[in-house]
């Protein structure tokens, strides 16, 4: 068993923006040349989430008006209140979501179905760069 730890950078639009992050989540597998196993893809922030989504138009924009009815923008965040920075509707949606994925892998390929892919959603109110650890375990 081995364990390979790879990280990214990707820079996000600002709030709602999702960066398809399947190309290279099984790039970091390739690169490891392991056959089997499970990667961990894992967004470093407290504002930001990692999930699986059928990566299309009409998708990209449901989610973000889900999380709008489910955690409202436009509410009073105690978060708020200690930090005045007008993000603690982001700080709630994130964790609701949650920061990182597990995926198996067979023969040195993601076992996604056809019309699942992994994304980054940002929650935060401004563009920010975003360090995502990929950690592949396998043989």
């Amino acid at each position: 068993m081995k364990v390979i730890t790879k990280d990214i950078i990707v820079n996000s639009g600002g709030e709602n923006d999702m960066i398809d992050l399947t190309a290279p989540s099984s790039k970091a597998i390739q690169e490891t040349k392991l056959q089997n196993g499970s990667i961990t893809i894992f967004v470093v922030g407290s504002t930001a989430a990692v999930t699986t989504i059928e990566y299309e138009p009409g998708l990209r924009a449901d989610f973000p008006k889900m999380l709008s009815r489910i955690v409202p923008k436009n509410t009073e965040y105690e978060h708020d209140k200690t930090w005045h920075d007008g993000n603690g509707h982001s700080h709630v949606r994130a964790s609701l979501v949650g920061p990182s994925l597990t995926i198996p892998f067979k023969n040195n390929t993601l076992l996604l179905g056809m019309w699942q892919q992994i994304v980054l959603i940002e929650m935060d109110t401004r563009k920010r760069e975003r360090q995502i650890i990929m950690q592949v375990i396998g043989e």
